[in-house]
């Protein structure tokens, strides 16, 4: 009887034994599914925070598996950090050619005692050339007057100097135009920022096409109130956008503008 009661705890230690691999195995399977899903989270920190736990409670002196998760936080902190230096850098050095650009044109409309007639503003778009109505128009009119020979050469100049995308824009004032030509002030202003486009082009061979775009606002993007005359006057205008190709933002990294982007603005 006493052999019988050993050979049975033996078969019942046998049995029981498969538990102890089992459990081993299903924590590491549980281990390897967060592990996954940590790599699967855009948060390094938390991340690497994670592996060394596991490190801690898995490793016993050798390599641990967990030491492979995801890049090195200093490599990829190194990483970003040299690509915002390199967005950083050609965003400044484009910045200094639109000012090298601006402080161009100002020289020149001193010199010609043109401050009623043009005026430049940098802009977070780019650099903005405002040329007010009677300097290239007469009222309701789209037909460029001789006084737009002393400003488009110029223009035209700059322009080609830089690599820049240009959007030129026709503005009006409120006052209403209800002509043959023009039934509206849409047609009046998009009509002026096509003529003074094709009239640059025309005198610079060195303007490539592909960088321009006209269009009219009509009465809608006024930068004074339409309120007096000296006020209408300044809405009357058509302006000239040199676009920056570059914006950069800390957060996003280097950005590269599109037309839409100039449209919406």
């Amino acid at each position: 009887m006493a052999k019988k009661k050993r050979g049975k705890k033996h078969e019942e230690e046998a049995s029981e034994a498969w538990l102890l691999p089992y459990s081993d195995l299903m924590t590491l399977l549980l281990a390897l599914f967060i592990a996954l899903f940590a790599i699967s989270q855009t948060d390094q920190t938390k991340l690497n925070q994670l592996a060394q736990a596991f490190t801690a409670a898995f490793n016993m002196g050798g390599p641990s598996f967990f030491d492979k998760m995801g890049p090195n936080v200093s490599t990829q902190r190194e990483l970003m950090s040299n690509d915002e230096d390199l967005g950083n850098a050609a965003y400044i050095q484009e910045n200094q050619n639109l000012e090298s650009l601006q402080e161009q044109l100002d020289n020149y409309i001193q010199q010609n005692n043109l401050e009623d007639q043009l005026s430049t503003q940098l802009e977070e778009e780019g650099l903005m050339i405002r040329i007010k109505e009677k300097a290239l128009f007469p009222s309701g009119s789209a037909d460029l007057v001789p006084e737009s020979q002393r400003i488009g050469p110029v223009v035209a100049g700059l322009l080609a100097a830089v690599p820049e995308r240009v959007l030129i824009s026709g503005h009006t004032d409120t006052d209403p135009i209800s002509t043959a030509q023009f039934p509206s002030n849409w047609e009046l202003s998009s009509v002026r920022a096509m003529t003074f486009m094709k009239y640059l082009l025309s005198i610079n061979e060195n303007l490539n096409p592909a960088r321009f775009s006209a269009i009219g606002y009509g009465e809608y993007r006024p930068i004074a109130p339409n309120d007096t005359a000296e006020n209408k006057q300044k809405n009357r205008r058509v302006e000239i956008l040199i676009a920056r190709t570059l914006s950069f933002n800390p957060n996003e990294g280097l950005h590269t503008k599109s037309d839409v982007d100039l449209v919406a603005k």
